[in-house]
């Protein structure tokens, strides 16, 4: 599994991910009776959150991760390279990455964020999917189509329950044995600035892994953590591991 987070402020878009990539194992005994899958640590190496250049526009994946046998990243080059073209956006690549994963891979249940700046007249607004290829789903995460508005906030994908835990409201029994919900104090996301969104990708993410280090679960994610920083000016690596 994995652990993505898309932030998304006034000033700009981060996207962050971790890198551990597991899989499952399993054996068959001399009956011919196959175990339960095991999910093993395959390598803390695993690159989930991507920039195409040409548009400027940041990917993340998480959910399956080898489709046809063949990591996600291999098949987004592809992507890259055979259907997009300089005049694509963030717009038309989320429509086309969902034609082109479920054209090959209709049953994957694999799952992207892709974000960028789309000019509305003189304006770079932010855009901000969600696509699922099993599910054939294709949504706008920072629009409130009612209201016609912007929104900001942050999503998350893989394995997001610690991250919900500390921004859900929780529920405690009061002195009748009653279960009451008690508030988490807001996240003001309209007023945060570059610098805290940086951070707060950065805090979900090591949270978790701090967090399932304690737990008896597998440990699912782990390794460095990749920031992209996306603005209307352009996009750039706030952190990424390097090869050697």
């Amino acid at each position: 599994m994995s652990l993505i987070v898309t932030v998304y402020v006034p000033s700009g878009i981060l996207m962050a991910s971790d890198s551990r990539q597991t899989i499952s194992v399993q054996k068959t005994d001399p009956q011919g009776n196959m175990s339960p899958p095991i999910p093993i640590v395959s390598s803390d190496f695993a690159y989930k959150t991507f920039l195409l250049d040409r548009q400027q526009v940041g990917i993340s994946n998480f959910g399956e991760a080898f489709l046809g046998r063949i990591p996600t990243d291999a098949h987004l080059k592809q992507f890259e390279e055979e259907i997009l073209s300089d005049r694509d956006d963030v717009e038309s690549v989320a429509s086309k990455m969902l034609n082109f994963f479920k054209s090959k891979f209709p049953e994957a249940d694999t799952s992207f964020h892709i974000a960028g700046y789309k000019k509305r007249g003189k304006i770079s607004e932010p855009y901000i999917y969600h696509v699922n290829i099993k599910r054939s789903e294709l949504m706008r995460l920072n629009f409130r189509k009612e209201q016609n508005q912007i929104t900001y906030g942050a999503s998350w994908g893989g394995e997001g329950d610690i991250v919900l835990e500390i921004l859900n409201p929780i529920w405690v029994k009061d002195a009748k044995g009653n279960y009451v919900e008690v508030q988490k104090p807001p996240i003001p996301w309209d007023a945060m600035p570059i610098q805290d969104a940086i951070d707060f990708s950065i805090y979900a993410i090591k949270t978790t892994i701090d967090t399932m280090r304690f737990q008896a679960r597998p440990k699912t994610v782990g390794g460095p953590i990749d920031v992209l920083l996306i603005t209307p000016e352009g996009a750039r690596w706030i952190r990424r591991k390097e090869l050697g």
